[in-house]
């Protein structure tokens, strides 16, 4: 029986290139495409506003501000190794001078001995550059004189003084290296931390710096109005001062009729030392006075330019008072003060890293040096976060 012809329909199949086939397949694609970027694509991070800026541009110009220090740390530690490092050679050149002359001597007691007929292991330990091996044979030290054990000896000591020398400039010169690279590290992180300060402040547009150049102001505003408040202050606290002291002096007067007329005094410059202290204060703040509209510089101690502590530095230094370089250390100088108590020539440090300081001029104000692209000015001290205050002398 022949077989029976299928009467199902037989299916048409699509080729790729339909045209139909490719539409769809693209149009699916896309549709999948478009999802799956929605699905992973972070959300477009907002500009940040004026405040946002102004508080990053601070804290870049903060953090240039410690790296300076760290950068003037490491400059002082080379400069005062490399000295170091000169004299121990100096030194080192200095024994090897005396070794060699010591040798010369000995090199001459070895040729007499040769010229006299003395043993060979006479001129032996005489030539050697280490005669340690035969120093301790009995039967050759008696052959010598008494001058000729000497010369042994110094060599022997200053062989030891050479050898201790070059080691201990080796160590020196190691230390020299450090403190260079870490100069060179320093250096790397002020620069990074100005230029990006530097590229924040150009990306901002011109109505943007208006606005930022407001914030600067009220800052300023504020702050000035905490100095005129602390000056204030001060003045009532003197006021009371001198009424207290005239009040003290007039009842010694009527009291006994015998007065000496030795009262100390109290208030600014009423003692010896409190006078001695303002002399020396005038001239630092003459000193300073005559600095502002110089630029800031990092790293600089003047005279054309200078950062926070080398103006601070360089001033006290027209008092005779020499101060270390850094905050840190200056910070460490003369006599802890509160700030209600500051008198002109004081130093007032910032921050809780120390990483800038001012020379107080009175009535809450401060000359300083601030910040890169900035001179030197007076300012109200209450600008930036106080640390605390020292008396230098």
């Amino acid at each position: 029986m022949p077989a029976l012809a299928s009467h199902r329909k037989p299916r048409t199949r699509l080729r790729a290139t339909s045209p139909a086939v490719g539409l769809t397949t693209a149009a699916l694609a896309s549709v999948t495409l478009l999802s799956t970027q929605t699905a992973t694509a972070a959300p477009a991070k907002p500009a940040p506003t004026i405040e946002e800026v102004q508080k990053k541009v601070d804290g870049l110009f903060r953090q240039a501000g410690t790296a300076t220090q760290k950068y003037n740390e490491a400059k002082s530690a080379s400069a005062k190794q490399r000295d170091e490092v000169d004299a121990l050679l100096k030194a080192a050149a200095e024994r090897a001078d005396k070794l060699n002359e010591t040798r010369r001597e000995l090199g001459r007691y070895a040729t007499a001995q040769y010229r006299g007929g003395s043993i060979a292991p006479t001129a032996t330990f005489f030539l050697a550059d280490d005669p340690q091996s035969y120093f301790d044979q009995d039967q050759l030290m008696s052959r010598m004189t008494s001058r000729q054990q000497k010369a042994v000896a110094d060599f022997r000591t200053q062989q030891r003084e050479a050898a201790a020398k070059r080691v201990e400039a080796t160590k020196s010169l190691q230390t020299l290296t450090e403190s260079q690279a870490e100069l060179r590290t320093s250096k790397q992180e002020v620069q990074e931390k100005l230029s990006e300060a530097r590229s924040l402040l150009s990306k901002l547009t011109a109505e943007e710096k208006a606005r930022l150049a407001e914030l600067e102001r009220k800052k300023e505003a504020e702050a000035k109005r905490k100095a005129e408040e602390l000056a204030r202050q001060q003045a009532a606290a003197k006021a009371e001062a001198d009424r207290a002291a005239k009040e003290a002096a007039a009842g010694q007067d009527t009291g006994s009729g015998t007065g000496s007329g030795t009262g100390t005094g109290t208030g600014t410059g009423g003692t010896g030392s409190d006078a001695g202290y303002a002399s020396k204060a005038e001239k630092v703040l003459a000193f300073a006075r005559a600095q502002i509209g110089k630029p800031y510089v990092w790293g600089a101690t003047g005279p054309s330019s200078y950062d926070c502590s080398g103006l601070t530095q360089a001033a006290w230094k027209e008092a005779g008072v020499t101060l270390p370089r850094t905050t840190w250390d200056q910070v460490k100088v003369g006599t802890r003060v509160a700030t209600a108590d500051l008198q002109p020539g004081d130093l007032v440090f910032f921050y809780d890293d120390i990483s800038h300081v001012g020379i107080y001029k009175g009535d809450g104000m401060m000359i300083h040096a601030p910040k890169p692209g900035a001179n030197v000015r007076e300012e109200s001290i209450y600008y930036m976060p106080i640390y605390g205050s020292v008396r230098p002398a």
